[in-house]
């Protein structure tokens, strides 16, 4: 039996993902070796579920932060709300470009939910540019299915109290290689 896709889920049709052709002919070939690359880029909140800091198989000259955000992202992969989570935290890599961000998107047919991703950010991060520039290059959509997507609070990390009577700062979950975490310097 065939798995559920996001676009089913959608209710749309799903497609042949151009980025997952080109990720397999880099070596990442499986949902797997998606979200190990994205781990070892800097999704260090999503390591948990691996146990270990994977080791980047793929350089960014090879296959940029942009094409794995969207190779995440894609309406053609099997439905997995973890995997938009993942893929929203590689959206938001710093060193991503907007324009490259949104071209992807419209191959991939993701624009219902980049852009979810896009109004969660500019919910919780209003003075980032970065959110307000994406949203500005994608067409206008109707919002998705409700239960489709991951509640926008996955998207941040939400520390609670940090101490006495002070609640820490609410902040959007973006890659970064800590070398605390394992990862090299």
């Amino acid at each position: 039996m065939e798995p559920v896709t996001l676009a089913r889920k959608l209710g749309t049709t799903a497609h042949l993902s151009c980025l997952r052709q080109s990720a397999k002919r880099v070596g990442l070939v499986t949902e797997k070796d998606l979200i190990d690359e994205a781990v070892a880029r800097g999704c260090f909140h999503y390591m948990e579920q691996i146990g270990h800091p994977p080791q980047q198989r793929v350089s960014e000259a090879v296959f940029s932060n942009e094409q794995l955000a969207l190779a995440l992202l894609t309406i053609a992969n099997p439905y997995e709300p973890w995997f938009i989570r993942i893929g929203a935290m590689m959206l938001s890599h710093p060193s991503n470009d907007v324009r490259k961000l949104a071209l992807y998107t419209k191959y991939e047919r993701s624009e219902v939910i980049v852009r979810e991703i896009a109004l969660a950010g500019l919910r919780y991060e209003p003075e980032n540019a970065f959110w307000s520039e994406l949203l500005a290059l994608l067409p206008e959509t109707a919002p998705p299915k409700s239960g489709v997507m991951p509640h926008h609070t996955r998207f941040v990390s939400i520390p609670g109290l940090i101490a006495p009577k002070t609640v820490g700062p609410t902040k959007w979950l973006r890659p970064a290689k800590v070398t605390g975490l394992g990862y090299a310097a």
